[in-house]
């Protein structure tokens, strides 16, 4: 076949064509409607949810038991009474000294308890002249209180003096020789307290030219506490001897 007679066929064959209107007007419609409402994109598979349920779950019942817990907790420490505890005590040691024996109207306490005391000749002391102190630490507070100081007369010791760290004006004091000893008294007055605390009673002599030895001097301190009128305690001591 010639392209002419083909050409002549396509051109009787266009002229014989009757399209279809209604199929056409219908194709038209159902476009625009397509277009107006666009079919929606398929959904996507859904995912196991088998490992989150399972993690919710845990979570809850861990939750329910700790809730549960709690409560069991704090009603175990309202209401339950507290147990009596037993303590495991030693045996008490039994006493090995004898008790101080006690006079009606006194009693013997431990010195210890009351005040302790020191005497020592002052390091300012020359070849000339002294000074002795007894240093008395008072640990309660006392109403009778006595400090005696005794210089042994080995060599024109006399008497030059005294002072006590404690108020001039609460105490009697006396100074004088008596059987070879001078002898310094302070005694507290009726009626006053000595507060705790740490005093110094001192008493001043002349003695022979040279290095003294206090060796055979000696002190004495007498207390009462406030506390327990008619009680006593009594400390005595002496000085060190010079070295020769």
């Amino acid at each position: 076949m010639t392209d002419d007679e083909l050409r002549g066929r396509l051109r009787g064959a266009a002229r014989a064509h009757r399209p279809d209107r209604e199929r056409m007007l219908a194709r038209v419609e159902r476009g625009m409607a397509e277009s107006e409402n666009p079919p929606l994109p398929p959904r996507p598979a859904a995912k196991p949810v088998t490992s989150w349920l399972r993690v919710v779950s845990a979570t809850a019942a861990v939750a329910g038991v700790c809730a549960v817990g709690g409560y069991a907790v704090a009603s175990a420490a309202r209401d339950e009474e507290p147990r009596p505890q037993s303590v495991a005590r030693g045996s008490a040691p039994e006493a090995t000294a004898e008790a101080p024996s006690v006079t009606p109207g006194s009693q013997s306490v431990p010195v210890g308890d009351l005040l302790w005391a020191d005497g020592s000749v002052d390091p300012g002391s020359t070849v000339h002249w002294a000074q002795s102190n007894i240093t008395v630490k008072v640990k309660k507070p006392l109403t009778a209180l006595t400090v005696e100081l005794r210089v042994a007369q080995n060599g024109k010791v006399a008497d030059t003096g005294n002072w006590r760290s404690l108020p001039a004006e609460d105490f009697d004091v006396s100074a004088g020789e008596a059987s070879g000893v001078l002898v310094y008294r302070w005694t507290l007055k009726d009626g006053l307290t000595v507060p705790p605390g740490e005093y110094v009673f001192a008493g001043q002599y002349n003695h022979a030219e040279g290095q003294r030895d206090a060796g055979d001097d000696s002190y004495a301190v007498e207390a009462a506490p406030a506390v327990t009128p008619g009680e006593r305690a009594e400390w005595r001591g002496d000085f060190a001897r010079s070295s020769p």
